[in-house]
């Protein structure tokens, strides 16, 4: 027999009031999201039997699947989405991918057979223009709702929610003008990926437009420090000041090669990273970076997958979110002399 819930036990360990508590317990609708999912959760940690009401509420299970969690800005996006969903009570279901370890198809395979209520796919497959979407295909024929989050597929129809690489890069290179660098190279990642194509053809064009008379320098390498420091040796070799990546970790590695080569950021080379990983404010020097408005973003996706998995049709098509430059020590002025 379930012991008797004691309202001012569960509103001290929630932080809010018995009227609020029990508000919640009577499935009232007049309760802040947030709030209901805090009431629940003292609920559960002080031991006591949820009432049917808040039984009933469980939307079953979202599969979340991601490359893997190396890279900061993977974990900021799916802990955003687990959080919400969970809030409208939903259980996640994490799928990370790693060498030797579950394909992304794998997962798919294994979170269909759980009955998931929907999928949200963060940099999957789905950003490879080479990949081929037959897992994706699948899960519509299913019935089963799904977005993805940065990389959006002109081959699939379902929603998207990315940030806009092509205005990124031309922020970018507009900051790097103002500060006077002329031969600004591109580290990106491997071209197949829809982000990397968009950043390219946006550095090309705004390179055109601002610099016509100077060489593009692009270099295709992996999304990692060790990727980063590979870019920094070509670029700086073909003499560029300054260096625009497509990751903050990429940008970890341009610093690092720097100093291996004697080089100071940002005296002799500026760098740009990309996402604003929270590790960025605290490197040395802190570095400038593209913020990615992963809030918004997974508050637009998770409002649309939830709409979904509720009837609506999946009508808003591929949403792009403006990132956010954020400047700190790792640009500055260039100096013809810098390196001399």
């Amino acid at each position: 027999m379930a012991r008797k819930i004691r309202l001012s036990d569960i509103a001290a360990q929630a932080g809010v009031s018995t009227a609020t508590v029990s508000r919640v317990l009577n499935g009232k609708d007049s309760v802040a999201p947030e709030t209901r999912q805090a009431v629940i959760a003292a609920l559960d940690l002080l031991g006591y039997e949820r009432p049917e009401v808040l039984r009933e509420r469980s939307g079953g299970q979202i599969g979340i699947i991601v490359p893997e969690l190396t890279n900061p800005v993977f974990p900021l996006f799916t802990q955003q989405i687990a959080n919400a969903m969970t809030v409208q009570g939903f259980t996640p279901l994490l799928g990370t991918q790693m060498a030797g370890g579950a394909t992304e198809d794998a997962y798919v395979e294994a979170m269909i057979s759980q009955r998931v209520a929907g999928f949200a796919f963060i940099s999957g497959l789905h950003a490879d223009s080479t990949a081929n979407t037959a897992r994706y295909e699948r899960i519509s024929e299913l019935g089963i709702p799904f977005i993805t989050i940065n990389g959006a597929n002109p081959a699939l129809a379902n929603p998207d929610f990315s940030a806009d690489d092509a205005s990124a890069v031309r922020q970018s290179i507009r900051h790097l003008v103002t500060l006077g660098h002329t031969k600004i190279g591109l580290a990106s990642g491997p071209i197949r990926f829809f982000p990397s194509r968009d950043k390219t053809e946006a550095y090309l064009d705004t390179m055109r437009e601002l610099l016509p008379y100077e060489k593009p320098r692009v270099i295709h390498t992996l999304y990692t420090v060790s990727g980063g420091q590979f870019a920094a040796s070509q670029l700086i070799g073909a003499g560029c000041t300054a260096i625009i990546c497509g990751s903050d970790l990429m940008a970890l590695g341009v610093v690092r090669r720097c100093r291996s080569m004697g080089l100071q950021v940002p005296q002799d080379v500026s760098v740009i990273g990309y996402d604003d990983t929270p590790f960025t404010s605290f490197t040395d020097p802190p570095l400038t970076t593209l913020r990615q408005p992963v809030k918004t973003m997974t508050e637009a996706a998770v409002s649309t997958l939830l709409a979904m998995i509720g009837g609506a049709p999946a009508d808003v098509g591929k949403m792009k979110f403006e990132a956010e430059l954020i400047v700190r020590e790792s640009t500055s002025r260039h100096h013809d002399s810098a390196r001399h």
